[in-house]
């Protein structure tokens, strides 16, 4: 008989991948966006495991949101939720980078770096994804904070949005950018089931 051992890896099938820092705003997001629900707090890592929600943009014409754990910095070497998060952007189409502009300790700029870090060492393919930079809380945002988010944006020639999860500001126009961003989206490598490829990264497990 033939023995084999395999290591089986379980990755979410998502459009959207919402990722951002600890209390970017995250689940908020994913709560006001579609009808899931989850755990929401003031504090870093309320989301421990990824949520799926399912955003109705027409009707008879959806996709599925999922918020993922919050970033650290060396999650691309396991720290904080690391690989555990990293693993399921792989399958995302579109990645929505939320940023939070209410922290007067933060720079939106600064974080946004941190976050393309991070996806660029695990995978410098997820950096070629379409993207969406959204500046959430924007109704306790600080004074500079959304207009030098834009400027990252800008400067990185990616499509920008703000919002508030709390009010509802930005939302429908949001809902539409990630709609045409998933239109012009082509999947992501490996969504498919691997038949005669070699083994690798990409391949559906």
């Amino acid at each position: 008989g033939v023995e084999r051992r395999l290591r089986l890896e379980l990755k979410l099938l998502a459009d959207v991948g919402v990722v951002g820092l600890p209390n970017a705003g995250k689940s908020t997001l994913i709560a006001a966006l579609s009808a899931a629900r989850p755990k929401i707090a003031d504090y870093p890592f309320t989301t421990l495991v990824p949520q799926l929600g399912v955003v109705a943009t027409g009707p008879y014409e959806s996709f599925v949101i999922a918020d993922l754990p919050g970033l650290i910095a060396g999650a691309s070497e396991g720290a904080g939720l690391g690989i555990q998060f990293l693993r399921h952007v792989e399958r995302c189409r579109v990645l929505l980078h939320l940023v939070e502009t209410a922290n007067p300790d933060a720079d939106p700029a600064a974080d946004l770096a941190a976050i393309e870090h991070e996806l660029g060492a695990f995978d410098p393919d997820l950096l070629r994804r379409p993207r969406l930079i959204v500046a959430s809380k924007l109704d306790a945002a600080v004074e500079g904070q959304p207009e030098r988010l834009r400027a990252a944006a800008a400067a990185r020639r990616l499509p920008y949005a703000e919002i508030s999860a709390a009010t509802g500001a930005g939302l429908p126009e949001l809902r539409f950018a990630l709609r045409e961003l998933l239109r012009a989206a082509p999947p992501p490598a490996g969504a498919g089931v691997a038949t005669d490829a070699a083994p690798g990264r990409g391949e559906a497990r």
